[in-house]
């Protein structure tokens, strides 16, 4: 007997992305129902070879549903996931609403899957923010062979980061430059287009911005808390993939040859790194692809035990949708949970 699931915030581009995901690995559902704003009522979606039309959240009873994927903003999650978990629905929110409740599992299922079982407290499991999704796929396998201290890590993320007005700024950008019409900023604070801003969410006291200090928090959170992380994370004329340089520093000797082997053989990654030109991954190639793509590892002798390499992934997918769709299938797997028209049957 199949799970009956619901996507909130279903028309945008992570909801999307998660009805293909969830049609896609064939996740077992008796019934999807895609959920948005009144004024998206009816709007019509895809789920594998069918179309669906979405209904309303304000007034949808979630008594009989088993998962809720939850893509709708933070205020939006804090509204209603707690309503949502209460009607014994399992919400898994892909906002920041949630991510640093400690009642509130943060999880990458490659990473910190055991963690999983904490989500009865509160009936909700958090994703974790994309920059932060490919780094800690990378960082684990290292981690738990090396150690690491501390990590410098800079960010090149794509306009798909926030939202279709994102990735709409940069095209209509683009095209103005093209045909010398002016460039209007909207979405972002300056210009995208052939051009790269060093500022994604609010700035707070110290300097940082919200989306630098997630991804130090969630590090925390989801590996270590012991690890040292500080991020600059920029954003980039780039429609889909978010790329990362990583600067690691470990309590154990380590040579890029073994770190190449280790990172192969963990799931998750798929290392290109070829010492020649094309022989790295670029956003472009990561984009509709599942992985985590290691290129350029390589000694940082500048440090004791010091390693360097560049991380690519699709953030809409490993970074957003993918992730929640891999957390439900833990539940799932795991038998965390029933479908509730088996019990009641």
């Amino acid at each position: 007997m199949g799970y009956k699931v619901a996507v909130v915030g279903a028309t945008g581009n992570v909801g999307r992305e998660m009805l293909d995901i969830l049609a896609e690995r064939g996740f077992p559902v008796s019934e999807v129902v895609p959920l948005a704003s009144s004024r998206s009522l009816g709007t019509e979606v895809s789920f594998g070879d069918k179309t669906l039309k979405t209904k309303v959240l304000d007034n949808y009873d979630f008594s009989d549903v088993d998962i809720c994927l939850m893509s709708a903003g933070g205020d939006v999650s804090k509204a209603w996931s707690p309503k949502i978990a209460a009607q014994g629905c399992v919400v898994i929110d892909n906002s920041s609403a949630w991510r640093y409740d400690a009642e509130v599992p943060l999880i990458v299922p490659e990473v910190n899957a055991d963690a999983i079982v904490g989500f009865t407290k509160k009936n909700i499991i958090a994703n974790p923010n994309c920059s932060t999704a490919q780094l800690v796929v990378a960082l684990k396998p290292l981690h738990d062979e090396y150690q690491i201290k501390r990590v410098v890590v800079s960010t090149y993320q794509s306009v798909s980061g926030a939202g279709k007005e994102g990735m709409d700024e940069l095209f209509e950008q683009t095209r103005a430059v093209f045909v010398t019409d002016p460039v209007e900023p909207k979405k972002f604070p300056k210009r995208i287009a052939f051009n790269l801003i060093p500022h994604i969410d609010v700035f707070m006291e110290d300097g940082f911005t919200k989306e630098e200090w997630k991804m130090m928090a969630e590090t925390k959170k989801i590996l270590d808390p012991k690890i040292k992380l500080t991020a600059t994370c920029v954003r980039v004329p780039v429609f889909i993939s978010h790329s990362e340089s990583v600067n690691v520093e470990f309590a154990k000797p380590v040579t890029a040859d073994e770190a190449r082997d280790i990172l192969r053989e963990a799931p998750g990654v798929l290392v290109i790194d070829k010492h020649e030109p094309g022989g790295y991954i670029t956003p472009h190639e990561a984009a509709g692809e599942d992985a985590t793509y290691i290129s350029r590892i390589r000694e940082d002798n500048t440090v004791e035990n010091g390693l360097a390499f560049w991380c690519v992934s699709d953030n809409l997918r490993k970074g957003a949708a993918l992730n929640a769709v891999q957390i439900a299938e833990v539940l799932v797997n795991r038998k965390l949970i029933k479908p509730k028209a088996e019990k009641a049957a």
